[in-house]
């Protein structure tokens, strides 16, 4: 799959699937994820914490994205009951499969 494709996926697993398990099946096992309150540098460790502390009654709403080569940014506007917040994630991939996850937002929204 192409950056874009994966970004997209891994979006739709996140939100719509409810089964973070099959992240395993698009993100290297060394996957990086680093975001405002969390970091975590392998696979296992942040489909583990996905399952623990699920992203219940979460919606996103594309307002961007795009892809180089080697990477794929999608800016979308995050929603569950309390909270609404613009974010911006980047996916850089290796080898057909997602190796870093960025994760940018204003924490704040999350504090209320």
């Amino acid at each position: 799959m192409k950056p874009l494709e994966l970004a997209l996926e891994y979006l739709n697993i996140f939100f719509n699937t409810g089964n973070p398990d099959t992240l395993s099946q698009i993100c290297q096992d060394d996957l990086q994820f680093e975001g405002p309150f969390y970091r975590y540098r392998t696979a296992e460790d942040y489909i583990a914490a996905l399952k623990s502390d699920p992203p219940l009654q979460a919606d996103f709403e594309i307002i961007n994205q795009f892809e180089t080569q080697s990477a794929a940014c999608v800016v979308y506007k995050f929603t569950k009951p309390g909270v609404a917040t613009t974010m911006a994630q980047l996916f850089e991939v290796r080898d057909g499969k997602i190796q870093r996850i960025l994760l940018v937002f204003d924490s704040g929204a999350f504090q209320k």
